[in-house]
């Protein structure tokens, strides 16, 4: 499958299932999903709270393994992966914006935001991740824990780790969930400049009507089954 992919396609699911088993016995969270985003596309996710939208998202970053199905990503199975060659894809072409944010405790602003390029081996990490956490207007909050952050600053912060790299490909959880208007605006406008300009291809799960019909592509998930609109 690998050599005929369409060079173009960056990521690509086929008959992604997941399930988990419960009390009442199995269930399915995810229902042969299949999906294909081509470089520089920008693709929203919407759906109702439970319908498998972030399940998706994990499972096309390889944080998580699909009962059934295969993830492609820049020509790259990572279902064949173990979890180190995932974690390495990872590094080197995913960004992944979390509604949780996950941010180290321990780790201020700036160790936040350098890690993933630490972890790639740059000499200029603080360097870059000044930049980044200037972009999200958070030059002066550097030196700050995470736990003497506001929720929107949390957010910025992990904003500014997730496009630090510049990564092939930008996956993004209710990424203005937890902003006030000004400051979700302001975030907004950095995704799509990624998007635009660098050629970030993005994909991102939002409940917000608006931010979807910014992007050129917007699917539906419903009960674990995922429906193109446009």
């Amino acid at each position: 499958m690998k050599d005929d992919m369409d060079v173009a396609t960056v990521l690509r699911a086929v008959g992604l299932t997941r399930e988990v088993s419960s009390p009442e016995g199995m269930l399915t969270i995810l229902d042969d999903v299949s999906l294909s985003v081509r470089e520089g596309d920008s693709l929203a996710i919407v759906g109702a709270s439970g319908s498998g939208k972030t399940t998706l998202l994990s499972l096309l970053a390889g944080l998580d393994l699909p009962t059934r199905g295969e993830v492609w990503l820049a020509g790259e199975e990572l279902t064949a992966m173990d979890e180190d060659g995932r974690a390495r894809v990872r590094g080197q072409r995913v960004g992944f914006v979390f509604q949780s944010f996950q941010l180290l405790s321990s780790f201020d602003a700036l160790e936040n935001v350098m890690l993933p390029l630490e972890l790639a081996g740059r000499d200029d990490a603080r360097e870059l991740a000044l930049d980044a956490l200037a972009a999200v207007g958070l030059a002066g909050r550097a030196t700050h824990l995470p736990s003497q952050l506001s929720g929107g600053e949390q957010q910025r912060v992990a904003l500014a780790r997730a496009f630090v790299t510049h990564p092939v490909v930008l996956l993004a959880d209710e990424p203005t969930g937890s902003l006030d208007t000004r400051t979700g605006e302001r975030v907004i406008e950095r995704l799509f400049h990624m998007n635009q300009e660098a050629g970030t291809t993005l994909v991102m799960v939002t409940h917000d009507t608006q931010l979807a019909a910014r992007c050129s592509r917007v699917a539906t998930m419903a009960a674990g089954r995922l429906s193109e609109d446009r």
